[in-house]
């Protein structure tokens, strides 16, 4: 009898790719005799190499997705693999193409409903729709559910004891204090409706060290210029660290998110990341909004720090320009608001 082995592709961006995780584990420990594989870009290689025995993963390159040509050569990789069933968990043209393929060879296939009706209610600026959408994850069960694998979501972290290994660790981080609390904070964002005003995130890290002067306060950013705003800010500021100063790579920026009591982040990756290692994110929203479906894994709401305005949301992804001009959805969020969320959080822990 054929072993199952059931292809899972999402190929998107970081915190797309680490929303699959809760669903691949638990799929992975539900279903322990059947294979799964996952292809996605080879950033997420850290998410999966080690969630579970009977995960696999596979890497898409960029000239692989580039045109037709790259995609049939991918595919002829892919079916030398002998899935038994197929999970699109991203539906864009390129998975699309692949999904025909596969069907052509009369595979099992499903893919994503990504509710975009829904989504549109929600954003439209006349007769806008509040209504929750169901999320990321819930979409993802379902595509498994369609193949005759429902499951039930019980990830907790990508560490099995809570505790990142010792590989994983940067030794330049060093051991936290029993009673200290460390915090990270990820200011930056795709999209300009997604980005709390650098300067008031300034005042946040300004409030937190003269409140509280014995928490350590980590600086997430990637990228050249972002590095050089966060070095401002950790310069002017003691107690703060740029992460990227002591940790490299995915994983040990994981490890790192693990030994938080709190991240602070935007409707971003970081707001994932830290959900896949089961630190508690207070999340700053603008022209986004939780009902969309994107909230962290297990992420309380009462942590979203938002405003109540006619406008909101009015975006998806927050990529639209502004009604207004100037996203008062965040100028107008008051840095004391989110402090206030960040100590009552770390204090609980």
């Amino acid at each position: 009898m054929k072993t199952d082995h059931i292809l899972i592709i999402r190929l998107s961006a970081m915190g797309d790719v680490a929303m699959t995780v809760p669903i691949v584990y638990s799929l992975a420990t539900q279903y322990p005799h059947t294979h799964i594989t996952v292809l996605s870009r080879p950033f997420a290689r850290a998410f999966f190499d080690d969630l579970a025995p009977n995960v696999g993963f596979m890497e898409a390159s960029t000239e692989e997705l580039h045109n037709l040509h790259g995609l049939n050569g991918l595919y002829r990789r892919l079916v030398a693999k002998h899935f038994t069933a197929v999970a699109d968990f991203h539906d864009v043209l390129r998975t699309k193409y692949l999904r025909l393929r596969f069907c052509m060879g009369r595979f099992h296939v499903a893919h994503i409903d990504k509710h975009r009706r829904g989504k549109r209610l929600l954003t439209q600026q006349e007769g806008k729709q509040r209504v929750q959408q169901p999320t990321s994850f819930q979409n993802y069960a379902d595509v498994l559910a369609e193949l005759g694998y429902p499951i039930k979501p019980d990830f907790t972290s990508i560490y099995p004891d809570g505790k990142a290994p010792a590989a994983d660790r940067s030794e330049r981080v060093g051991d936290k204090p029993e009673n200290q609390r460390w915090i990270g904070i990820a200011p930056f964002a795709a999209h300009q409706g997604k980005v709390y005003p650098l300067g008031q995130m300034k005042q946040v890290v300004a409030l937190l060290t003269e409140q509280h002067p014995d928490y350590r306060i980590f600086l997430f950013g990637g990228g050249k210029t972002e590095t050089e705003q966060l070095n401002h800010i950790a310069e002017q500021t003691p107690g703060c660290t740029v992460a990227s100063a002591v940790v490299k790579g995915l994983r040990q920026e994981l490890a790192l998110m693990s030994m938080l009591d709190v991240m602070v982040s935007m409707d971003s990756a970081n707001m994932h990341l830290a959900s896949l290692v089961a630190t508690p994110v207070v999340s700053v929203w603008g022209a986004t909004h939780p009902y969309a479906g994107f909230m962290g894994w297990r992420q309380s709401e009462d942590n979203a720090v938002q405003l109540d305005m006619d406008c909101r949301p009015c975006s998806i992804y927050g990529n639209k320009p502004c009604i207004h001009g100037n996203y008062p959805c965040m100028k107008q969020i008051e840095p004391e608001a989110i402090v206030a969320r960040i100590v009552a959080t770390a204090e609980r822990r």
